[in-house]
C-alpha cells in the first residue's frame, strides 16, 4: 500500500494489523531505518535510499513464508515492481491511497501536527504517485471522504480478502 503523507496508509495499516489475516503481517517501510546524519552518505539521494529500502523490504517479504502481508510504504510503485521482478515466486498487489489537497492538509496540520509536510512538494509527490499508478495500472483509492474502515475494506477487496468493499 503506497501513498503520500496524509493519504491514510498508516491509519489503514494500524486497523488491518488488528484483525485476521493481517495480524503480525503488517510492515512499515520506514521501520527499516531512515538514515540520519552521516548515514545518508551511503546513498546518492533520498530516491536512492527509497529504492534500496523498497528492494530490501520486498526481499524480506518474499523470503517469509507468511502468506498475506501488507507493506505500508511511501515509495515509488516502479521500485516495488522492479523489486518484485527479482523474486519470481512472489506475488504482490500494489494499492495507492490518495486524497485531495485539502484533506491532506487537514490531516497533516490538524490531526498530526506536521504542518511542514503540508507543502507544494508533498502535493507534487502525490501527483507523481497518481500518474505512476495510472501508468502502471495500479488500483487507486481516494480516501478523502471515506472512513478508515471503508478504506480498509476497499484494500481487502482489491487483494481478495474479507467482505466486498461495498458491504461496509
Amino acid at each position: 500500500m503506497v501513498g503520500a503523507s496524509g493519504s491514510g496508509k498508516s491509519a489503514v495499516a494500524r486497523l488491518l494489523a488488528t484483525r485476521a489475516p493481517w495480524e503480525g503481517q503488517v510492515f512499515h517501510l520506514d521501520d527499516i531505518g531512515v538514515p540520519t546524519g552521516t548515514g545518508w552518505d551511503l546513498f546518492d539521494s533520498g530516491e536512492d535510499w527509497q529504492n534500496w529500502a523498497t528492494a530490501k523490504w520486498i526481499a524480506h517479504l518474499a523470503a517469509r513464508d507468511g502468506g498475506l502481508q501488507l507493506l505500508d510504504a511511501q515509495t515509488r510503485p516502479c521500485f516495488i515492481h522492479a523489486a518484485i521482478e527479482r523474486h519470481a515466486d512472489f506475488e504482490a498487489t500494489i494499492v495507492l491511497l490518495d486524497c485531495s489537497a485539502d484533506v491532506r492538509r487537514y490531516r497533516l496540520v490538524e490531526l498530526r501536527d506536521r504542518a511542514e509536510l503540508a507543502s507544494a512538494k508533498m502535493e507534487n509527490w502525490a501527483g507523481y504517485l497518481r500518474d505512476q499508478a495510472e501508468e502502471l495500472g495500479i488500483a487507486r483509492i481516494d480516501t478523502s471522504s471515506l472512513s478508515v474502515e471503508q478504506v480498509a475494506a476497499k484494500v481487502e477487496s482489491i487483494v481478495g480478502v474479507g467482505l466486498p468493499a461495498d458491504a461496509v
